[in-house]
């Protein structure tokens, strides 16, 4: 590619036509020359109480469609700036499990062989742990930023040791993450024990629960998440749940008294200048969705994880 890729216009096309890759990018076979990558995980065989996530990234894409290239709040010229594409859908098993996260490490592992972040549309939370496993062979342990209704750190579920709710428990036991530098955000509803958030904690984990987060803007926290984290490598993992189901009703596991969609784009905003190396963006439920609503406000997500991705240009807005 000797220039920057760009969506297709909405001028240029109906926006109900065209390109069905997010954001209507080209679809790309390789990612040679990409500096990032969408990339879709239809898994949903880790759930625990409504399953439909494999239809997230399909829905999440064709969603994506009346997202503009310039983001007109914070000046962010992702597409000016780097080369972006799709490069569609990982080939899970759709009867395995433990197969398809061998399937998704493998995947992953591959694209450490260039130099590209890679942006996930979930799919269950379960896909978290086999990206961390591979991205961990090229950065080490990293930092975690982890929105999410629920804390995801179970030993295991029904007898499993992986599933959705068990992703960061055995991304802890396994060295992937770097305990002082992980934050969690947006935790809450009900637990078996009083003491059902406590094993992060206990790990080093920086715990936010969604009470710690109403009636407030999140600048201020995440300005407190950026001194935390520092420089090293970060990955941000988003749990389309964090949302309270007014705003995002299509999800497995829905739960009252969660973020508002402008509480995410200021938490998503506030990651602007950390060493992101990777992202996703979980358990959308298109079954459970109202008109769609779910899965647009995760395009928009992942569109604002882009901005704030290292080498993002930002241009000068005018008074």
């Amino acid at each position: 590619m000797t220039d920057f890729p760009q969506p297709q216009g909405g001028n240029e096309m109906p926006r109900f036509a065209g390109r069905g890759t997010m954001m209507r990018l080209p679809s790309v076979e390789s990612p040679a020359d990409l500096d990032v990558a969408f990339v879709g995980i239809p898994l949903d065989i880790g759930t625990s109480q409504r399953s439909g996530t494999r239809y997230g990234p399909r829905a999440i894409r064709a969603d994506s469609v009346m997202i503009r290239p310039y983001n007109m709040a914070t000046g962010a010229a992702p597409f000016d700036s780097l080369r972006v594409g799709d490069l569609g859908d990982v080939p899970i098993n759709t009867y395995s499990l433990l197969k398809s996260v061998d399937i998704i490490e493998n995947y992953y592992t591959e694209l450490n062989n260039w130099p590209i972040i890679p942006l996930t549309l979930g799919g269950d939370h379960t896909l978290t742990l086999p990206i961390l496993r591979a991205l961990a062979k090229k950065h080490g342990p990293m930092g975690l930023i982890h929105i999410d209704a629920h804390t995801d750190t179970n030993d295991e579920m029904f007898g499993e040791k992986i599933a959705h709710g068990t992703t960061f428990r055995r991304a802890v036991e396994e060295g992937l993450l770097d305990c002082q530098r992980v934050v969690q955000i947006g935790q809450r509803a009900q637990g078996y024990a009083a003491d059902d958030f406590q094993w992060g904690v206990d790990q080093g984990f920086h715990l936010v629960p969604a009470e710690q987060c109403w009636y407030r803007s999140m600048a201020p926290l995440m300005a407190e998440v950026r001194a935390r984290i520092g420089d090293g490598p970060v990955y941000l993992s988003y749990d389309i749940d964090s949302f309270d189901p007014a705003w995002a009703p299509g999800t497995g596991t829905p739960e009252v008294g969660g973020l508002t969609s402008m509480q995410g784009l200021e938490i998503v905003r506030g990651c602007r200048g950390l060493n992101l190396v990777g992202g996703d963006l979980v358990e959308v439920s298109p079954p459970y969705d109202i008109s769609g609503m779910t899965s647009q406000l995760a395009a928009n997500i992942l569109y604002e994880m882009l901005c704030v991705l290292p080498g993002v240009r930002y241009t000068e807005k005018k008074a």
